[in-house]
């Protein structure tokens, strides 16, 4: 007579065959830095960001910055961080070299987590993992902002930062990089005069959309720099790299580019050392 557990354990082999391999668990604790895709955090097995004394025409932010993330990695009350302003001064420069400055001072106790802007539903999933983990993060979202028409994302963002359910533990703060300060893009179509309606005054629409940045502890705008500091921008990455420049061709670079800032200044150092036939 046949076996008829027989049958029964094949079909429960070609079950476990087909069963999707159980999720690994994130290592929080092994690598300086990490890439949260939505569902697990990828190490980064190295920070790429210029020295701190490298970052030049924001000394006051640089500061700020530094002390606060050297605050969260000795596990003290710290800030959650907004970064707004001109494009290319900086901001998530900063944010990286004050990461990279804080781990050479205190080793393995501080990571950076970068999420995309796209993954903001899944923050909570992620603080939930990094709150049970004794080690403390910086998570980091760069250059977001929201559409005019977003009211789901602004209003979570308040919510983690403070006072919701779904606030990020203690051992996580964020740092937010933005082109402006009130992360939300405000247009006059906001000001809603449609018949029925009424006009909306332009200050309440002004204060809603601050009212997101008001959540940040530390709130820093970055501006475009003067002549004179992007050509001090230029002389610190030439002397760090040991390249020759000229202050009439590194002004005329700028000039081609419409814009002077450290992102400008850099891209100058690239060329000035592919004339130079030399890696950096």
């Amino acid at each position: 007579m046949p076996d008829a557990e027989e049958p029964l354990g094949r079909i429960a082999d070609a079950l476990q065959r087909l069963a999707p391999a159980p999720a690994r668990a994130n290592d929080w604790l092994s690598a300086p830095a990490y890439l949260w895709t939505g569902q697990e955090g990828r190490p980064i097995l190295r920070i790429e960001a210029p020295a701190l004394a490298l970052l030049k025409g924001i000394d006051w932010q640089k500061e700020a910055v530094h002390a606060n993330v050297a605050r969260l990695a000795a596990g003290h009350a710290a800030h959650d961080m907004l970064l707004w302003g001109a494009r290319g001064m900086g901001k998530s420069a900063l944010v990286r070299a004050a990461v990279r400055a804080a781990q050479e001072d205190a080793p393995g106790k501080l990571a950076l987590v970068q999420a995309g802007t796209d993954s903001l539903d899944t923050l909570p999933a992620l603080f939930a993992e990094l709150g049970d983990v004794r080690r403390n993060f910086l998570a980091y979202i760069d250059d977001l902002g929201f559409a005019e028409s977003d009211a789901h994302g602004p209003r979570h963002l308040r919510s983690w930062l403070e006072g919701g359910i779904e606030a990020r533990p203690a051992n996580v703060r964020l740092a937010v990089t933005s082109n402006r300060r009130a992360i939300v893009a405000r247009q006059m179509a906001e000001q809603d005069t449609d018949s029925g309606h009424g006009p909306i005054n332009p200050r309440d629409v002004v204060d809603d959309r601050l009212a997101l940045a008001d959540r940040f502890g530390l709130s820093l705008g970055f501006h475009a720099c003067s002549q004179d500091e992007y050509l001090d921008i230029v002389r610190g990455y030439a002397a760090a790299h040991d390249l020759a420049w000229d202050e009439a061709d590194a002004l005329e670079w700028a000039r081609r580019r419409g814009a002077r800032s450290g992102r400008v200044a850099w891209h100058y150092i690239v060329e000035l050392a592919g004339r130079a036939g030399q890696q950096l």
